[in-house]
């Protein structure tokens, strides 16, 4: 695989710096200009997401946390407050909006490099590009499209965290680069982004490497909204070479006005280099590419629209998850089943309560550690405002 050169990550810049002089000069098909006159500036949006669970691991001398206890200790049920999101979103003119979004139950933890999640400005040039910077979820993958507050299963995939770690998903710092437009027929949108790839919150980038990535989507079938995503990054960690790549497919068939079917498969392979840097230098071999993660997750979830007035819909979910951190080395493949059954109150995922299970299956159960086979029941509440 070819690697950016410093020179090379330049032309990343001033090509991202071409497409928004070009696109510039296109009309947007916007308002008139009196409909402009009559928008007052700044515009303040707050939205919000409460989430908490209750939880009862029903496998012997496993926590809730899924980690293992050979001597019986840990516990093995709990009352958990997983989010307290609070957005705010300051629209200070057509084209230009600050977004922040905390997560105050991240106080419960060490604060130090949680609570914040975005911060980040966004300029709309129109509809085909638009800049954002500051720290933002960088588009590499399907995950990363949903907004915060809508979580289909219990929450977000194995895969998604686990790629967070590396920098290439979840809350990163940086630059990204947006738009939609229409190749012929097809719809597309992209995201070219650079960051850090050091996590949230953080002072400083702890190297010099950065982190490129891009994400196409083209809109193969208007009806059954069955859309294909391509996902590839490369970048530099402590002067090595990494990379990632991955690929989905998302569908929403509606079978009429009351039931549909939304679907996500997804599947991505990058390099592990934080299980890399773990192993003593003497141990490590040159290529950091001998350790490698792998996963893949299909969730179907099935709605059906109650339209009752204490009950606006019923939702049906069941996914699974294989996922690998370490394929070529020392593999143990986790899979993950998590069936959940959700009640919606309030329309849009205004109130919800959800019920499931999850099952973990390793291939090689390691006592004392996470790597166990765990069986956990989950009750979920979640509202947004």
């Amino acid at each position: 695989m070819t690697f950016f050169s410093t020179k090379k990550s330049g032309l990343f810049f001033c090509l991202m710096l071409f497409c928004a002089s070009a696109t510039a000069q296109i009309p947007d098909s916007a308002q008139t200009k009196q409909e402009e006159d009559n928008v007052k500036y700044p515009q303040l949006q707050i939205k919000g997401l409460f989430q908490a669970r209750y939880l009862v691991g029903i496998s012997k001398d496993v926590d809730v946390n899924g980690l293992h206890h050979s001597d019986g200790s840990g516990t093995s049920n709990n009352f958990m407050l997983k989010y307290m999101r609070v957005q705010v979103r300051a629209q200070i003119s057509k084209r230009t909006e600050v977004v922040a979004l905390a997560n105050f139950a991240d106080f419960k933890n060490d604060p130090k490099s949680r609570v914040l999640e975005n911060a980040y400005l966004k300029y709309t040039f129109n509809p085909k590009l638009a800049f954002t910077v500051g720290q933002f979820r960088p588009w590499f993958g399907i995950e990363e499209t949903y907004p915060i507050d809508i979580i289909k299963s219990l929450d977000w995939s194995n895969q998604y965290t686990e790629f967070g770690k590396l920098g290439w998903t979840s809350f990163q710092i940086g630059l990204s680069a947006t738009g939609q437009l229409q190749l012929g027929q097809i719809p597309f949108q992209y995201a070219l982004s650079v960051v850090n790839g050091n996590g949230k919150n953080q002072v400083n980038d702890n190297d010099n490497g950065k982190q490129y990535s891009t994400r196409m989507v083209f809109g193969l079938n208007k009806k059954y909204a069955l859309n294909l995503g391509l996902n590839g990054g490369i970048g530099e960690v402590f002067s090595k070479k990494i990379y990632a790549v991955g690929v989905d497919l998302s569908s929403l068939v509606n079978f009429d006005p009351k039931w549909s079917l939304d679907m996500q498969l997804e599947a991505k392979q990058a390099t592990n280099h934080p299980l890399y840097f773990a192993v003593t230098p003497e141990l490590r071999p040159q290529n950091p590419d001998e350790y490698l993660i792998r996963g893949v997750y299909f969730l179907p979830n099935l709605r059906y629209e109650v339209n009752h007035k204490n009950l606006s819909a019923f939702e049906l979910s069941c996914r699974y998850e294989y996922i690998d951190t370490n394929f070529r080395i020392n593999s143990n493949p986790r899979q993950t089943v998590t069936p959940m059954v959700g009640l919606e109150f309030l329309k849009n995922y205004g109130a919800r309560i959800q019920l499931g299970m999850q099952f973990d299956r390793y291939k090689y159960q390691i006592d004392n550690t996470s790597q166990y086979n765990n069986n956990l029941f989950i009750v979920q509440v979640q509202s947004r405002f």
